[in-house]
């Protein structure tokens, strides 16, 4: 049943081809947004939308598919302009899109690691490319997915792609970390979620068991809803407001996050 309050909304979900980011482009298409679907590859892409589609829920003139591999910066960049030049209106981004980092140390073609540049780097850089199309109206918002694992993190300033010292987790937790951070930044309205333990590919990183895809979702499209105000910078447990790592309410943290993330994007102020 469209939802009037989500009716006039364009949302950009990335890693929308399975997982929570299926499951939230499923519900917000059900409530009856305008939802670009971002897929690692054109395939993934389309099955993903053939599914909307004969779910019967979603209307399939309100779906438009989108294509990056995050492995590969230039493709995130091509995505951005894509979507700038065809939605100029974007009233809501969501970062959902990531890998668990991989038990060796694997590096992109970019120089990064390949963790650190999936669940963050690609991230920040569509979302500082998507700025003239993010909207500045009230109930506008970009929604970092990101994880509790974000409060065993720290990152490795000197070594930020982990380069002497790997490990899998660590890697990982490192990537949420800095996207929760980011959620943080001044220059962006946006908030952050740990949308809880689901039966993903993430799931071994946390436990054996979780909540359905779906659960873990409603969390996410929660907070695209203008209709729910928001703390810009805070961080969601769930459906509740909770207290992030410290680290993420540090301005020198953000501004020197920002910093090290312009330096491995090769972006220059």
């Amino acid at each position: 049943m469209p939802d009037s309050t989500l009716t006039s909304r364009t949302v950009l979900v990335t890693g929308a081809t399975s997982g929570i980011g299926y499951e939230t482009a499923l519900q917000l298409a059900e409530r009856g947004a305008t939802v670009l679907l971002h897929g690692r590859t054109a395939e993934e892409a389309r099955a993903a939308e053939d599914r909307l589609i004969a779910s019967a829920s979603a209307d399939a003139n309100r779906l438009r598919t989108y294509v990056a591999d995050f492995t590969h910066l230039d493709e995130v960049e091509s995505l951005a302009s894509r979507v700038v030049a065809e939605h100029p209106h974007l009233d809501v981004l969501v970062n959902n899109a990531g890998i668990a980092a991989p038990e060796r140390h694997t590096v992109t073609a970019d120089g990064n690691e390949i963790a650190l540049q999936v669940n963050f780097l690609a991230h920040y850089l569509l979302t500082c490319l998507l700025e003239p199309a993010l909207t500045t109206d009230p109930g506008g918002r970009v929604v970092n997915v990101s994880s509790s694992l974000h409060r065993a993190a720290n990152i490795q300033w000197n070594d930020p792609n982990r380069a002497r010292r790997y490990s899998r987790l660590a890697a990982y937790a490192q990537s949420q970390l800095a996207l929760t951070v980011f959620a943080a930044d001044p220059r962006v309205t946006a908030v952050s979620v740990h949308p809880g333990i689901c039966e993903t590919a993430m799931l071994p990183l946390y436990a054996h068991e979780g909540a359905t895809p779906a659960e873990g979702a409603v969390n996410v499209v929660r907070l695209c809803d203008p209709d729910v105000e928001i703390v810009n910078g805070a961080y969601y447990h769930c459906a509740k407001r909770a207290e992030p790592a410290s680290a993420v309410t540090e301005n020198r943290t953000i501004k020197r996050l920002n910093k090290l993330a312009d330096q491995l994007i090769g972006r220059t102020a």
